[in-house]
């Protein structure tokens, strides 16, 4: 009979590229960086209004890679992988030409006869590390940015989607010249090789344990990097929360894409007079959703592979081995690495689900007496990706906000903060280094470069010889200027 490790050892990857094509690639790329800097914002905005419509045209395909990949519904497809990279391409067309112009800035009394400006020069040759979970949206919403600021691009996608590396790969090569943005395949080895020549930047997507892999590989050459990790993002809500309201969100917060989402909702703090009524609400919601027989439902994707399947139902078995009550859910189906939308209570900390990110359909609910016992559980661990507050208490928001730290913070909803396109996306310390989206991720591929022009360069008046005219020019530069 097939164990979960013997279908671990046989999960579909993406094949290798071979470390002679990766250093032609990346070679290619190094000798074109001065003609992509040098191209007219007008010309690049032409090649992500040309990806923006093929992706369109290819809506089918991509719907189809997803499904055979990790059978992510064709509606979660479409507003989780497709519409992120079509308002992020809109986005660039509407702002690049602001974005990228010259700032100019005011220049202060003791350097008049000059003026000055900030240029976005970009940073040259750029790699995207990308994860499994999102394997459509992350790769070509990041290579838009970086390739909008004039960068070149590598995209590695992750090797456990090999459908939608295919996918990728196809829409790249139609738009871009292999020397501008390339596809380059493969598992862990493949990034280490990546991870050995020298770029400009490297974006990674992943769990902070490879972040900090990345960031310390980065640093043998001080190259600068952008971290979009993750973490235990948590949910408070407090006993004047919308009860139904909140369970609704949570189909969306916690169970799309089988709660393999790094701003998923990772475990619930509630007011105890409100737990048990909410876990009934969201029993109910949860029923309705996905019906009676959710292993079964056109609505629900899976676990991405053995391994990962394995992982989460690790943390599952060690719950419930532990005292959890299983409210609802914990319908596995290793054969199709299933796991069903599943509520636990009676949690305690030493549960390996409260140490580490779920990354699952799995929602551990804990209750407290009083707000200022929720917030410590959440000081107590590491800052998180994403705080999710459901409350109609204004004081009861600002009082959680002004005593945590996160990435981002969501009242009285879930995860959309994600499609906001004016808003920095990105997490703090643990949960990550740098920011995404729009204008914020467009800076994170450029150098703003500050550049000062003299006039009519005049005599600088506090060089040596120091004699009494110059201290009193000092004494007058401190005071008054």
């Amino acid at each position: 009979m097939e164990t979960v490790m013997d279908r671990v050892t046989s999960i579909p990857i993406a094949p290798n590229t071979k470390l002679e094509e990766i250093l032609r690639i990346y070679d290619s790329q190094k000798k074109n960086f001065q003609k992509v800097k040098d191209t007219s914002v007008a010309d690049r905005l032409k090649k992500i209004k040309k990806l923006r419509k093929l992706v369109l045209q290819k809506r089918e395909k991509i719907q189809q890679a997803l499904w055979n990949d990790f059978h992510k519904p064709a509606l979660q497809v479409d507003v989780s992988e497709i519409y992120p990279v079509i308002a992020e391409a809109k986005n660039f067309e509407s702002h690049l030409y602001d974005w990228i112009s010259p700032k100019e800035v005011d220049t202060p009394l003791m350097l008049l006869g000059t003026n000055s400006k900030i240029i976005h020069e970009p940073k040259g040759a750029v790699l995207l590390l990308c994860p499994w979970n999102y394997p459509f949206q992350i790769p070509l919403k990041n290579m838009i940015a970086a390739y909008a600021a004039g960068n070149t691009v590598i995209i590695k996608p992750s090797e456990y989607t090999p459908n939608t590396d295919e996918m990728i790969r196809e829409i790249v090569k139609e738009v871009f010249d292999e020397n501008e943005v390339a596809v380059i395949s493969g598992d862990h080895t493949v990034s280490a090789e990546l991870l050995n020549l020298r770029f400009d930047h490297i974006h990674f997507t992943g769990s902070p344990l490879h972040g900090k892999s990345v960031m310390k590989k980065a640093a043998e050459t001080l190259t600068s990097v952008t971290l979009e990790l993750g973490g235990k993002s948590p949910t408070i809500i407090d006993d004047t929360a919308n009860l139904k309201a909140t369970a609704k969100n949570f189909l969306w917060g916690k169970f799309l894409n089988s709660g393999q989402t790094c701003i998923a909702i990772d475990y619930v703090l509630i007011d105890e007079k409100k737990k048990d009524e909410f876990v009934s609400i969201l029993k109910e919601t949860i029923k309705n959703a996905y019906g009676e027989n959710p292993e079964s439902s056109p609505n629900d994707c899976r676990i991405v592979n053995a391994k990962h399947f394995g992982r989460v139902k690790n943390l599952l078995d060690d719950a419930i081995s532990k005292g959890a009550k299983v409210e609802i859910g914990a319908i596995t189906d290793e054969s199709q690495n299933y796991l069903s939308p599943t509520v636990l209570t009676n949690i305690t900390p030493d549960m390996l689900l409260m140490e580490e990110e779920i990354f699952g359909p799995i929602v551990p609910i804990i209750t407290y007496k009083k707000l200022d016992e929720a917030i410590r559980i959440i000081n107590l661990k590491e800052k998180p990706l994403a705080l999710y507050i459901f409350s109609k208490s204004d004081t009861n928001q600002r009082y959680i906000i002004e005593r945590t730290s996160a990435g981002a913070t969501c009242i009285n909803e879930t995860m959309i903060h994600n499609a906001h396109s004016n808003l920095p996306f990105g997490g703090v310390n643990n949960s990550g280094i740098g920011k995404s989206h729009g204008f914020y991720g467009f800076k994170e591929f450029v150098n703003e470069r500050p550049i000062l022009k003299a006039w009519n360069p005049p005599s600088n008046l506090l060089l040596p010889p120091y004699k009494s005219f110059q201290k009193t020019l000092a004494n007058i530069m401190l005071k008054y200027l």
